[in-house]
């Protein structure tokens, strides 16, 4: 592998287990003192009532992919409206802080930091601190939303002289205890279950989840995440811990799920899934009995396969590919699917069809992942490419969400899916009893439907865009569904929630390398519109005025400009757009100071990753530097470039070291790796 490319880390993302959540508008605000694990509680209500579902398994789940705890807090009214009953956080945990500290998702800074522990403590630098993820909680309850933490038990950073000594203290005093024996061996062969269980994933060293004083310590980790409002947990990698009759290492027991999944805090109403990436002996049924759930990888396949090739056979759209049991959690894509380009060229109609199916259904729990703001298959990090800011709007679509609340009116209703005809196959019912129905089109042109349903007769009117009429006479339903529509039908259970406000900004860009940058500031569907730039007096705007920023931030200064109005109900909705005022990299010239171990050929590789593809300066291992009179190397960047990072090399040595992201390029800069 190119020892630039540090794009391909895989890492692993999974589902789901059980919590029954508090009513859908009061809660208890709960509240924790993290040294001593004690809690404090409170009620609060708020006056809207969103009809979220009573349980994380009947309703559907938001992963705020890389979101900050802050920026959910901010946003938890919008995903009320937009009908989910629970949010999934990105893992918590402390973890390596690569790339200086940088926040990109993928540049300066990397998404995939947080899945790199190196200790199981709440509140890291990419998503805040234990306090913020306090305040999320206890605002979530407001709402009755419930909290899932991702949480990653399998594994470490590379950087083993970053992990806690309170850590290694805990498995026994030395890394040598805290890990598996072959845990910096990569697996070869992940059909061979001791191999899957105790060999490293992705470069990853393999944690020894058996070592007794390891699970002691996740597990009060686990603890403090539900004193602190935690209300489930999604395994990470789970398919690499073994389960109780896998083969074992030495004299340890297998029983890391068996104490995590009953030595917790409430442990019987805590809602748990494991990732299981389907394939390769992963043995999914039996972690599904043993945790409560798991991921459907296949499925989410079959799905993403049937939009886009517009085959949308009822067989194959309603088979969860796991055998005698709907406890899994289903999704459209994952992180890993999007971060590995796997779903990539998925387009948001698409991605709201497939979520039409299988959050209408009543086996599994969706999850929907939001994917950057801005983002689209030709920019995958998006507009701002910022960790802790929220991401796409998709997932309050009107069509999105008229599904998430046409699944929370039809708890308890049977399903059945089928297609209209056996030869109509780009057209996909799904009804809820004789109660509900929602219907995909995926095909080119609109489609008249005449086919006898379940749905009780009536008159119909679609609850996504409110455009089309549908009738249901003597058992058979008629009207037209939209070429690459879905429609939404129900009458009973049906709630009119005002739509959240709409808050965008138009900029040329959200990374600037001028003085000043113009923004113009748009608002729809609200009322007391203000902004405020880095937590300033707020200043109230109209939908079309402009600002300009930049003005008094240094080079290399972060701006948070927050837009905030109110909807017809009354609720605030939130938005921070982030902007970064750089110096350009183009013309640089940048020196390093070489270890005295390395060779005397030294050469800068110089990427930019910020565009639709990767800018190189040249070919592995780069462009070769001048010496100086003093011993130093000296490179000057030809060419145009923005957020220029670069990786010093003899051809064998390198610093930055291998998979992590180089340094900024900074004119005049001296880099050395002492």
């Amino acid at each position: 592998m190119n020892k630039k490319k540090i794009l391909s880390l895989v890492l692993a993302a999974s589902l789901l287990g059980g919590m029954a959540s508090m009513s859908a508008c009061s809660g208890e605000t709960t509240s924790s003192d993290s040294s001593s694990g004690t809690t404090q509680t409170s009620t609060t209500t708020v006056s809207v009532d969103y009809g979220l579902a009573d349980s994380i398994e009947d309703g559907v789940i938001l992963h705020a992919w890389c979101w900050s705890f802050a920026t959910i807090t901010e946003s938890m009214a919008d995903i009320a409206a937009a009908g989910y009953t629970s949010i999934q956080t990105s893992p918590i945990n402390a973890c390596y802080e690569g790339g200086d500290g940088g926040m990109q998702l993928m540049g300066q800074g990397k998404w995939y930091y947080h899945y790199q522990p190196t200790d199981w403590t709440i509140g890291n630098y990419q998503l805040g601190t234990e306090e913020e993820f306090i305040e999320m909680c206890a605002e979530a309850e407001k709402y009755g939303i419930n909290i899932i933490v991702d949480v990653v038990p399998n594994h470490t950073t590379t950087e083993t002289s970053a992990v806690s000594q309170d850590l290694i203290d805990a498995a026994g005093g030395s890394l040598d205890d805290l890990y598996h024996s072959n845990g910096f061996t990569d697996i070869s062969d992940y059909s061979d279950r001791l191999e899957c269980t105790t060999y490293a994933v992705g470069g990853l060293p393999d944690v020894d989840t058996e070592n007794t004083g390891f699970q002691d310590y996740f597990i009060s980790f686990l603890n403090q995440c539900i004193a602190d409002g935690a209300d489930g947990f999604r395994y990470d990698t789970a398919k690499h811990i073994a389960l109780t009759d896998d083969p074992q290492e030495d004299d340890d027991e297998n029983n890391f799920w068996t104490r995590v999944t009953t030595e917790i805090t409430d442990a019987d109403s805590i809602f748990m899934y494991g990732e299981v990436l389907q394939g390769d002996n992963e043995r999914i049924e039996d972690y599904i009995e043993t945790i409560g759930a798991a991921t459907a990888s296949s499925y989410g396949y079959n799905i993403r396969s049937g939009v886009t090739s517009g085959d949308l056979t009822a067989s194959t759209m309603s088979d969860l590919c796991v055998d005698g049991t709907d406890s899994v959690v289903t999704w459209v894509e994952s992180h890993d699917n999007y971060t590995d380009e796997t779903s990539l060229s998925l387009t948001d109609e698409e991605i709201v069809q497939a979520w039409a199916i299988i959050a209408s259904r009543a086996s599994g729990t969706p999850l929907f992942f939001d994917r950057p703001y801005g983002a689209d298959s030709d920019n995958q990090w998006g507009d701002m490419n910022r960790i802790g800011a929220a991401g796409s709007d998709l997932y309050k679509d009107e069509t999105v969400v008229a599904v998430n609340h046409f699944r929370n009116a039809m708890v308890g209703e049977d399903e059945n899916i089928k297609n209209p005809t056996s030869s109509d196959t780009s057209v996909l019912m799904i009804e809820r009893g004789t109660k509900g129905l929602v219907i995909v089109n995926c095909g080119s042109s609109d489609y008249e439907i005449n086919t006898s349903t379940n749905l009780a007769d009536g008159t119909y009117t679609d609850r996504a865009k409110g455009e089309e009429t549908f009738t249901v006479s003597d058992g058979t339903i008629t009207g037209t569904i939209p070429a690459g529509g879905v429609v939404v039908l129900y009458n009973d259970g049906y709630t009119e929630i005002a739509s959240s406000v709409e808050l965008t900004v138009e900029t040329d860009a959200f990374i600037f390398y001028t003085d000043t940058q113009d923004v113009t500031l748009h608002v729809s569907g609200g009322t007391d519109s203000v902004y405020s730039i880095n937590d300033a007096d707020e200043v109230s705007f109209a939908d079309g005025d402009e600002i300009t920023i930049g003005d008094d931030t240094d080079d290399d200064g972060v701006i948070y400009l927050r837009l905030s109005a109110t909807n017809s109900d009354g609720a605030v909705s939130n938005m921070t757009f982030v902007f970064v005022k750089k110096t350009s990299s183009e013309g640089a010239t940048i020196t390093f100071v070489k270890p005295d171990s390395w060779g005397d050929t030294i050469y800068a590789y110089v990427y930019d990753e910020s565009g639709t593809t990767v800018q190189t300066n040249a070919d592995w291992p780069g462009v070769e530097m001048t010496q100086n009179s003093d011993g130093t190397y000296s490179y000057t960047l030809e060419g145009e470039w923005q957020t220029a990072l670069v990786i010093f090399t003899d051809g064998t040595n390198q610093y930055p070291g291998t998979m992590e992201p180089g340094c900024e390029v900074v004119d005049g800069e001296t880099y050395s790796s002492e």
